[in-house]
This record gives structure tokens, C-alpha cells and sequence, in this order.
């Protein structure tokens, strides 16, 4: 039987799901992170993964990272260049998916992480780095994030990173990943593919700042197996990245 395991470690494993073999994936931090790695050890070992900051593997850190500039990130890597050397590759449409977050989103999957006044206050937060990039021309966009009502918006404060627009030609969010479940971008309107174990639509509809689409025969998220949740906390030991105070399973 499956050991319990947090949300958190579910959306690991609900990432490492969107990862493809063969694929170049632009990889981020945190929760990506851990769900690169698990993908490369379970079903896509030729996956590739770029960093914002130049570094390119074909293979985890052997080590547990906090930035991606660690010098775990750092040995083995295939390449370690520059943030122009691998933007330059999304520009040429080399790369099949990224993963980006965002403190706001709406129905069209666009981003906020530049500012908001959502509490009545403007409050700056922490910017594109290269959000916006990825979201603009990667091949597809999976999108991760806490699921609050504050931060699902009809509206955002803020286009950051761009979703789905009018003569987009290419790329666009297409799946979104979030506490409750994991939600369908593609056909520009959110549907919920499945719902985290114990989770309901209402609690889903009332963490939702807009209509979201929930069919009656919408499955639950399959669990994590005990080989997926040893990876997470083999690469993650203390639970820096993955441990929070609901387990569930």
C-alpha cells in the first residue's frame, strides 16, 4: 500500500506526468525540479533539461539543490553556458515544455508575478525572469501553483506571462497543476482532467475565481507509487521543497 504523502508530492508527480521521452523541457525551480527527475528515472530518460541560467542535463543533480546555480546543478551538467545561449533556444522552437508559476492566473492561463493590489495595497512581487519567454514560445506550457481564490482570478492584476490569445501561433498553457487537481488549458477554457483524492467540485468551484468546468465523471488523480514517492524523498529528504502540514493518501 502507498505510504501518505503530501500535496505537494502529488503535483511532483502530476508534473513529472507532462513530461514526455525525448522531450527538451525548460525545467524552473522547485516543484519542477523534483518532477524533471522523476520523469527521467521513470518514463522519459531522454528527456533534456534547460535552466534559465545556461545549465543544460540530461540527467538529475545527484545532489539536493535550493537554486539553480548550486554547484550540484552544476557537476555533470552537459553544458553550462548563458540565459541568451538557452533563450535562444525556445526562440527557435526547440523546446517542447515549460513549467512556470504564477502568484495570479485566469481562465485564459495568463500569469501574474509582477505586481497585484489584490488586499488593497499594491504589492510588487518578483518579476517575469524568464516567465514570460517560456510562456510566449515554448511548444506547451504547464502551469503550477497553490489554489486559492485570491490568486485565481477572472481578471489578473497583470499580464506577466502570457496564455492563450487571439492569432497566437504557437504554444500556450496546457495543463495547470494546482493543490486540488490538475485542470485542462488546451481548449481555452479550464476543465478539470482530475481532482485530487478527497478533494470536491465545490471545494474546487469555491477556490475558483470563474467558471470551471467539472463533468460528473471526472476521475481522481491516480496516487503516487511507493517508487515515485522514494525518488521525491530521496532528492528531497527534508521535504524543503515537498512537505507541508495536510498529508493525505
Amino acid at each position: 500500500m502507498t505510504s501518505r504523502y503530501t500535496r505537494r508530492e502529488l503535483m511532483v508527480v502530476a508534473a513529472a506526468r507532462e513530461i514526455r521521452d525525448h522531450e527538451v523541457v525548460f525545467v524552473g525551480m522547485r516543484l519542477p525540479l523534483l518532477g524533471f527527475g522523476l520523469a527521467k528515472a521513470n518514463h522519459a530518460p531522454d528527456a533534456i533539461g534547460l535552466f534559465e541560467n545556461g545549465v543544460i542535463r540530461d540527467r538529475p543533480a545527484e545532489a539536493f539543490i535550493y537554486t539553480m546555480g548550486d554547484p550540484p546543478n552544476i557537476v555533470g551538467a552537459v553544458a553550462c553556458l548563458g540565459l541568451v545561449d538557452v533563450m535562444s533556444l525556445l526562440q527557435q522552437g526547440r523546446v517542447d515544455v515549460g513549467f512556470i508559476g504564477g502568484a495570479q492566473v485566469d481562465p485564459l492561463g495568463n500569469l501574474n508575478t509582477t505586481r497585484t493590489s489584490s488586499n488593497g495595497a499594491l504589492t510588487r512581487l518578483p518579476g517575469s525572469g524568464g516567465a514570460g519567454d517560456i510562456a510566449s514560445l515554448a511548444g506547451r506550457t504547464v502551469l503550477i501553483m497553490e489554489h486559492e481564490p485570491r490568486r485565481f482570478r477572472e481578471r489578473v492584476d497583470y499580464v506577466t506571462s502570457p496564455g492563450h490569445f487571439p492569432g497566437r501561433r504557437r504554444g500556450g498553457p496546457a495543463t495547470l497543476i494546482t493543490t486540488l487537481g490538475v485542470f485542462d488549458l488546451s481548449t481555452r477554457r479550464v476543465r478539470a482532467a482530475s481532482l485530487h483524492p478527497g478533494v470536491t467540485p465545490q471545494q474546487v468551484r469555491e477556490a475558483t475565481g470563474f467558471p470551471v468546468t467539472i463533468e460528473d465523471h471526472t476521475p481522481a488523480t491516480a496516487i503516487p507509487t511507493a517508487d515515485e514517492l522514494a525518488y521525491i524523498r530521496h532528492a528531497d529528504p527534508d521535504g524543503f521543497w515537498t512537505g507541508d502540514s495536510m498529508k493525505t493518501g
